[in-house]
């Protein structure tokens, strides 16, 4: 049990260490030894994990792809009535998790590196879920009139894929008022009027602000 333990924290570690490494010099130049010596542990004990680069990025994009599927189901359970509610919160915590979870960084910038294309992403499973959303959302006449499930998906995904870029250099731009503000702009054309009073642009889960005394 003990070795299980710890090799599980080996594990663990390297991931961790190859997310940082991947998301800071890419793929291609990332190497296996800059990797072990992040994580602390030597050559040998990685090459026991994983006998190559291309392997430690598979685990880092599952790593990743397990984060989208938690963001987008705890999302979808807490607004199981409201479709586009659901797509806004879940926005706001993959934001969230891009600005500060470094795995979810690097799986989805391993996403768009051409040495590592490969489907299903990340970025296409955030993609695929917030099509379904939309579709369901359109059935349900929870959209604009005039405005479908297609290009609203493409609006969004579009949005929140170019939020991802650049966020890697500035990370405001995947704050919470940067994303407020673009759901502000986007929710009073994407959804049906009977419906846009009960959004909340800054999502459901945010705690309003105390007004000043």
């Amino acid at each position: 049990m003990v070795k299980q333990e710890r090799a599980a924290r080996t594990r663990h570690a390297l991931i961790q260490a190859a997310a940082t490494v991947f998301a800071e010099e890419g793929f291609v130049t990332a190497s296996l030894s800059t990797i072990s010596r992040r994580a602390g542990v030597s050559n040998g004990a990685l090459h026991f994990h994983f006998a190559n680069k291309h392997l430690l990025a598979e685990a880092v994009e599952a790593g990743a792809a397990e984060a989208v599927r938690r963001i987008t189901e705890a999302a979808q359970a807490r607004q199981g009535g409201s479709s586009l509610q659901s797509v806004v919160d879940a926005t706001h915590e993959l934001m969230g998790s891009l600005a500060h979870d470094s795995v979810v960084r690097a799986g989805f910038g391993l996403a768009g590196d051409l040495a590592r294309r490969r489907e299903p992403s990340p970025r296409t499973q955030w993609q695929h879920w917030v099509e379904d959303v939309l579709r369901r959302a359109e059935h349900g006449g929870a959209l604009a009139h005039g405005v479908s499930a297609a290009d609203g998906a493409r609006v969004i995904v579009a949005a929140t894929a170019g939020l991802e870029v650049l966020g890697g250099q500035d990370a405001s731009w995947l704050s919470r008022q940067t994303v407020t503000g673009f759901w502000e702009v986007l929710l009073p054309r994407l959804a049906d009027r009977r419906d846009l009073d009960a959004l909340v642009s800054a999502g459901s889960q945010h705690p309003p602000a105390v007004p000043p005394r």
